[in-house]
């Protein structure tokens, strides 16, 4: 089994169920990041026209479609979810939003896409920090850049540090589950989960580090909410 496949594991019938209301309170600020991320695209891109998008890790609320057809209605998608229970909540989704027919949707990896499949940009929030180790982290992202046209923007999001060495966020990311009604007991059991369950990379220079040896440039941040980071990259020109 795959890395990818195993963390799609973590993601099944009972997580994508609560996965509506949880992931607006494990990340402060969801809205607010993917409505961001759809301006920080359009801004890279140009509004209107034909633009064609990548979206990995798709599944669950399809938040990305979401927030950029609010301001791009003619650009079109294609989306890739590993987990079979989070890609048909976001179908449920898109179809309830009238979206059904903009977006192509892919059960599986990045593999199922051939690498000629030009995409003028290409998004991934919420799905680098699932991946074990370094190696399948660079392993996505050169599958994204090899997808992507040279020049064309990337948007990631997702947590980095070592949820350990930061144990006042770590706290204070439970708190903000008792605050949403969380009880102790429940609480503990949470943090006990994502510091087993999850392995970001360790500081934002990591993340730099894994965008350039993948094929993007120029990275810079435009959101954070505690471990959350959101950045927008460039895939290098091609040289030769």
């Amino acid at each position: 089994m795959s890395q990818t496949d195993q963390a799609a594991k973590k993601f099944d019938s009972s997580r994508a169920a609560e996965y509506e209301t949880q992931s607006r309170i494990a990340l402060a600020g969801y809205e607010a990041c993917h409505e961001l991320a759809a301006c920080i695209l359009a801004a890279a891109l140009g509004t209107g026209g034909d633009r064609r998008i990548l979206v990995v890790g798709v599944g669950g609320t399809a938040q990305e479609v979401i927030a950029v057809s609010r301001i791009e209605p003619t650009w079109t998608f294609v989306g890739v979810d590993p987990s079979e229970p989070m890609l048909a909540l976001a179908t449920e989704r898109l179809k309830a939003q009238g979206l059904s027919d903009r977006v192509e949707l892919n059960l599986g990896t990045l593999d199922k896409l051939a690498e000629d499949a030009a995409f003028d940009g290409a998004m991934m929030l919420g799905v680098l920090h699932h991946l074990p180790g370094d190696e399948a982290k660079s392993a996505i992202l050169k599958a994204i850049a090899n997808r992507v046209t040279p020049g064309g923007p990337l948007i990631l999001a997702g947590n980095r540090y070592a949820y350990a060495s930061k144990p006042l966020l770590l706290t204070a990311w439970g708190e903000r589950w008792r605050m949403h009604g969380g009880k102790s007991e429940e609480v503990k059991a949470k943090i006990g989960k994502i510091l087993q369950g999850a392995d970001p990379p360790h500081s934002e220079d990591a993340v730099f580090k894994l965008l350039d040896g993948a094929g993007f440039e120029r990275p810079e941040c435009f959101f954070t909410s505690l471990f959350w980071g959101a950045w927008f990259a460039w895939r290098k020109q091609l040289s030769f």
